[in-house]
């Protein structure tokens, strides 16, 4: 399909809706109330114990990775130089009159928008509603946001909604979903603490890649080195991904897909800062060498329309925290189903995407990550019992908890700031 044949269809698309399936708990009152809602201080209730990982563990983060600042040599070295110190991510706990309380995470500085105007708006409502109150949110905080906090504050209280309809009904949010298309989800890790990770079982390793056009040819043959020592680690049959993290160029893109040709690398993730579409477009179809893949950072289901029109992506990587929540996760997903677009959350194993993987069909993978090696062998014990780790042909395999809701209720330590 061309370009231009792409759009049209497009346009059919946006005429004709795209089918949700249905959910059917939705067609009752729950008799349920919102009567409380405050950010929380967080905690496991089962913590890794701790320890100090391995000399130059990437996990650390104290390394230089890729970055859209670095062009600036002063913020190059390492993401803490650059990164926010009082913006953070957030859990909101939102209560009921019968005694339910859901748990929701968001993104960086959403919980000053949910205790500032989502709570006004919220307090009083029945938490089954949830494409009603979805709605709410969205309109009243359309005229200063739609994307970036806004959605972030709206994606930790949906949420929240989830996992108390989920607890309401005793039952997992996948269930809630559909059920299972699949019995587990194969996973992929991130990071470079390569060898770890493929000791550990995984057979398909996503990399942050160092350097970007600032570090110049010598960086190039730098993020070369880095895939050529994931291949001889991995064999000839397992996945390799890059993680870009909006830090190239087109150009630049163009240079390394050239050179790590003979390496078969699976894709090449938010090469391009995430506005521009048409550079994403053109990227993916001048590169044949592997898929151009993005959406960590896009918002919401009209951001991906811009990313369909323009053909940008070959799989689609929406953040359940930051993208609107599982609500609009399940738009995005739809829309990207009646293209046979891939759908594989960021972060999907950790921050509860498993669920949405597990009940969709053309979610084919899940992103997790590994405890800093270096570490007693209870970290890496927990970690598999957490995230309900299995092996098999595809290497590592997830899938959610059976437990009510998002299944991962924590130990909640004090009341957070807005």
């Amino acid at each position: 399909m061309n370009r231009r044949e792409l759009i049209s269809s497009v346009a059919a698309l946006a005429a004709v809706g795209v089918a949700l399936p249905e959910l059917t708990f939705a067609q009752e009152k729950s008799r349920l109330k919102i009567t409380g809602i405050r950010l929380v201080r967080t905690r496991p209730k089962r913590p890794y114990p701790e320890y100090t990982p391995a000399k130059g563990s990437w996990s650390t983060q104290n390394v230089e990775v890729a970055n859209p600042v670095s062009i600036y040599p002063e913020y190059k070295p390492t993401r803490s130089l650059f990164g926010a110190t009082d913006v953070p991510g957030f859990t909101v706990e939102v209560t009921t009159d019968k005694g339910i309380t859901g748990y929701g995470r968001g993104g960086a500085g959403g919980g000053k928008i949910v205790m500032g105007h989502l709570k006004k708006l919220m307090m009083g409502r029945d938490p089954f509603d949830i494409e009603r109150n979805w709605d709410i949110n969205w309109r009243s905080t359309m005229s200063y946001g739609r994307m970036g906090v806004t959605m972030n504050a709206i994606s930790g209280f949906d949420n929240a909604l989830w996992d108390i309809i989920g607890k309401a009904l005793n039952m997992p949010i996948y269930r809630l979903l559909g059920g299972e298309t699949k019995d587990r989800v194969p996973a992929y890790c991130t990071g470079n603490d390569i060898e770890q990770h493929v000791e550990f079982g995984y057979t398909k390793l996503k990399l942050a890649m160092p350097h970007g056009p600032a570090s110049g040819r010598p960086g190039m043959r730098e993020n070369v080195k880095l895939v050529e020592r994931a291949r001889k680690a991995l064999g000839p049959d397992g996945e390799i991904m890059l993680d870009c993290w909006m830090a190239w160029t087109e150009r630049y893109t163009l240079e390394m897909a050239e050179m790590l040709e003979p390496y078969r690398v699976y894709w090449m993730e938010e090469v391009l800062q995430p506005h521009d579409y048409e550079g994403f477009g053109r990227l993916n179809e001048a590169i044949k060498s592997t898929r151009i893949v993005t959406g960590e950072h896009e918002y919401g289901r009209y951001g991906f329309r811009q990313l369909l029109r323009t053909n940008g992506a070959q799989i689609w990587q929406p953040d359940l925290n930051w993208c609107g929540g599982l609500t609009e996760l399940r738009k995005i997903g739809a829309m990207a189903a009646a293209y046979d677009v891939p759908v594989i959350p960021h972060g999907g194993g950790l921050n509860g995407s498993t669920h949405y993987s597990i009940a969709t069909v053309n979610a084919p993978w899940a992103e997790l990550f590994l405890p800093a090696p270096g570490g007693p062998r209870e970290v890496y014990q927990m970690f598999e019992e957490n995230y309900a780790i299995t092996r098999g042909p595809e290497g590592i395999y997830t899938r959610p908890l059976e437990l009510p809701g998002w299944g991962m209720d924590p130990e909640v330590i004090g009341e957070a700031q807005a």
